[in-house]
């Protein structure tokens, strides 16, 4: 009922003076008397403290456009031929790809089984050059960045890791996500049945979109 009553304004700026007298010798106490008198909670005065030298972890994000190129790919195996077309392309060789033959779908030229598919995200420039290579639309850029490590080891992304992995693919490069308004900062996971495929635009579209420049 209180915090309801309160001006959050006024809360705020009294949030803020302590703040700032935390980076200075002032006495804390008045600031932090004022702040109850406006009916700052104990938490609220403790986390406001607390930010200032790195011991609160901050919950609000700057927004990320749908486009972000995120660190943990989104690679959907059912869709992957081997063919390693992304490891072909990558500037910095970072991708390592072994393969096999499978047997299955020998007619349409027989699809590879991978043993091994890593991505190594500590020497990667995320250029996105992998995923727009990818004939088949299986491998996607992420959406997230925090996936730091205490070993350049550990920064090894490995088959079974890209398998595991919930799908919140970025729209980079990816237009029928896009014009499905997909958001992967919002949106459900996205299985690789509705992850659609990119389809090339009709000679018409390309002179539509190009004649006139």
């Amino acid at each position: 009922k209180i915090k309801q009553d309160r001006n959050e304004s006024e809360v705020l700026a009294k949030l803020e003076k302590i703040q700032e007298c935390c980076k200075n010798d002032q006495n804390l106490m008045p600031f932090i008397i004022d702040a109850v008198e406006s009916y700052a909670t104990l938490e609220e005065i403790v986390n406001s403290m607390k930010s200032v030298f790195g011991l609160i972890s901050i919950t609000d994000r700057q927004k990320q456009h749908p486009r972000f190129r995120g660190e943990e790919f989104n690679w959907y195996e059912e869709r992957c031929t081997g063919c390693a077309s992304c490891a072909k392309y990558c500037p910095l060789g970072i991708i390592e790809i072994v393969t096999k033959p499978s047997g299955k779908f020998i007619p349409e030229g027989q699809k590879y089984f991978l043993e091994k598919f890593d991505i190594d995200i500590g020497r990667c420039m995320f250029c996105g050059l992998c995923v727009e290579a990818c004939p088949y639309d299986a491998l996607h850029m992420g959406s997230g960045f925090e996936e730091g490590k205490y070993s350049r080891e550990e920064l090894v992304i490995n088959k079974q890791k890209l398998v595991d992995s919930e799908k919140h693919p970025s729209n980079w490069f990816r237009p029928q996500l896009e014009t499905k308004t997909h958001n992967p900062f919002e949106s459900d996971a996205v299985e690789w049945k509705n992850v659609g495929r990119h389809e090339q635009p009709s000679m018409e579209d390309l002179e539509d979109r190009w004649a006139d420049r």
